[in-house]
């Protein structure tokens, strides 16, 4: 599709689970320290998206670290972009019991409405509004009641000149049908309507379209999708948007941007050839800005825009030039302030018997070392395990704890090099994870089938 230089405007393309790209303008990782926004909790990494196969499938390539540690260890949106109004109901299900498990918060990428991309490289969507209503109905029964983020039909509110004044006002009219309709499903869910990005459409025109079609029904707006400005020059463009919306007595309303490839040089739209790209700000919901509910990886880094491979296959070339050489992601904290050393006062013991199984925790060292603890998540036939590791007294730089899964097996884990499947498993720290200082933590997490571990067999350093 011929990209509209006048407007600097997104060219699609998609498969689905991916979309395409456009212009940039460079951004520097950075990780805010105060939580704003609407938002707050852990965001849902996908442990079946393409980057993760990819990197499950390729342990001895020479790419996989950098791919593993930068791109596959963090969440990104799960795109919904065929029109299957009999099945999407199931596999939305299915996505969100596995977010829910997880205590996480997971992101999707609705691309379904009719006419998509003015029929351009990702045509395609819904055959008429009346069934793409139809679709968005079985896809809200899906979505549970606990958050979920909803990125609703990127492009169709920036991108409307193939489309007659009528058809303009239908498409409004579906947009914020559809808006109700998902948040009737889950009263949780937050939904965000485009916004285009901040070189195309004027602030003033973007707030426009989108009361057209029903924003204030939503929770705000997203901008940059598959898209390359800088997270600065997004979020002037946000409060401008923001700005013009609460003049139209439309308030509240917050902004998402999408950072998943906006930290590298400007160039041409498309992705697959520029090497100058670079993966930007980390996803998260802490982002430090009143206005900003999340900086989100809503295209994944990685999948092609169209123009030299297959628009949305999982390029590992493309993964390793986007993450090269940028900061690692920021490990998590914990609090420094060591145990209380007093003893608890006794309690009457229960008068049921407690399971015989041992904790899921291994002994706390009494010197140096380190040792591990779980949170489990368990559900008919599979579960979801988030480990912390912690240090003795002394720094660590270097760890593996094995786990013992007689009744399960591992199918994915994130944040650690995992040996084995099933039985005696090990993980071991990643490069950014495994110097881990004093009475401090670091975490890593899996997810199986079947029944997850009884017992964490061991903790050592290495």
């Amino acid at each position: 599709m011929a990209i509209l230089s006048s407007l600097r405007r997104r060219s699609a393309a998609i498969s689905v689970a991916a979309v395409a790209g456009a212009t940039a303008v460079g951004v520097c990782l950075a990780v805010s320290s105060a939580s704003a926004g609407t938002l707050s909790g852990s965001l849902y990494r996908d442990p079946s998206s393409a980057v993760v196969r990819w990197v499950a499938a390729n342990p001895g390539d020479s790419r996989t670290a950098v791919i593993r540690d930068k791109i596959a260890s963090q969440p990104q949106a799960r795109w919904f972009a065929n029109f299957n109004p009999s099945t999407v109901q199931s596999e939305v299900s299915g996505f969100i019991g596995a977010a829910n498990a997880a205590q996480q918060i997971p992101v999707l990428a609705v691309y379904e409405i009719t006419n998509r991309d003015c029929g351009g490289a990702s045509a395609g969507g819904a055959p008429d509004l009346n069934q793409y209503q139809t679709w968005v109905s079985n896809f809200a029964r899906g979505l549970g009641n606990q958050t979920v983020i909803i990125i609703l039909e990127t492009d169709s509110l920036a991108l409307l000149t193939c489309l007659s004044t009528a058809e303009i006002n239908a498409r409004n009219q579906a947009i914020s049908t559809a808006t109700r309709t998902v948040k009737s499903g889950n009263p949780n869910a937050k939904v965000y309507l485009d916004g285009g990005h901040s070189t195309w459409n004027s602030a003033g025109e973007t707030a426009n379209r989108l009361r057209a079609a029903g924003v204030q029904y939503a929770d705000g707006f997203f901008t940059n999708v598959s898209n390359y400005n800088s997270t600065s020059s997004e979020a002037n463009f946000g409060r401008a948007v923001i700005s013009s919306l609460n003049g139209m007595g439309i308030s509240g309303k917050r902004q998402v941007i999408d950072t998943s490839r906006n930290g590298g040089a400007s160039g041409d739209w498309c992705g697959d050839d520029n090497t100058d790209r670079r993966i930007g700000q980390y996803p998260t919901t802490n982002t430090g800005d009143a206005n900003i509910d999340a900086y989100l990886w809503v295209k994944p880094p990685g999948e092609a825009d169209g123009c030299r491979f297959t628009a949305g296959s999982f390029q590992p070339d493309l993964a390793f030039s986007l993450a090269n050489g940028v900061p690692n992601p920021p490990t998590t904290t914990p609090p420094t302030t060591p145990p209380p050393t007093t003893t608890p006062p006794t309690t009457t013991p229960p008068t049921t018997t407690p399971p015989t199984t041992p904790p899921p925790n291994t002994t706390p060292p009494t010197g140096d070392g380190c040792y591990a603890s779980i949170a489990l998540n368990q559900w008919a036939g599979g579960f979801t395990a988030s480990v912390t590791v912690t240090a003795g007294k002394s720094d660590i730089n270097g760890w593996t704890v094995t786990v013992a899964l007689p009744g399960g097996a591992v199918t994915s884990a994130w944040n650690a090099q995992v040996s084995g499947t099933s039985g005696t498993v090990g993980f071991a720290n990643v490069s950014y994870n495994g110097r881990v200082l004093g009475r401090q933590s670091t975490t890593f997490g899996f997810q199986g089938t079947g029944t997850g571990p009884g017992v964490l067999a061991d903790c050592v350093t290495s």
